[in-house]
């Protein structure tokens, strides 16, 4: 039996089940779009938005619920297009630490599929779910 070098670099693969990064999402593909929140006291909840206008804020009545001091009653408001359009802005409804989409402060603001919302101390993801459209080419 060969002994092994020490000084040999060895090869070391880490099974997908095992990463860091967690997929929050797994195999599930909403048929709406969502708000996941990967950082703060909410982490790994996702948000279904299944209404065309969605409330953020510390108030249980609101569409998200953001349970922490940070955040005011109501600290914001989104509005969905169509389902499946990828349409959505959000906007600020007066909040005392104001709300950042992709790293600016801003009172409206319109969300493509990845946007980050931070919100007092949550920051949450904002994916569309829209489905691919068949793309028709000619031969």
């Amino acid at each position: 039996m060969p002994t092994a070098n020490p000084d040999a670099t060895e090869i070391f693969r880490m099974s997908p089940a095992d990463a860091t990064v967690p997929d929050l999402m797994g195999a599930h593909r909403p048929a709406h779009p969502t708000l996941t929140i990967v950082k703060g006291p909410q982490i790994g909840e996702v948000f279904e938005l299944d209404s065309p206008q969605i409330t953020l804020g510390r108030d249980p009545h609101n569409s998200v619920f953001l349970n922490d001091m940070t955040v005011s009653r109501r600290h914001a408001r989104m509005e969905l297009g169509p389902v499946g359009s990828g349409q959505a802005t959000i906007e600020d409804l007066g909040s005392l630490n104001g709300t950042w989409v992709d790293g600016a402060i801003t009172t409206r603001a319109a969300l493509k599929d990845g946007s980050t919302i931070q919100i007092g101390t949550f920051r949450m993801v904002f994916h569309t779910n829209a489905r691919p459209r068949r793309i028709d080419t000619e031969a």
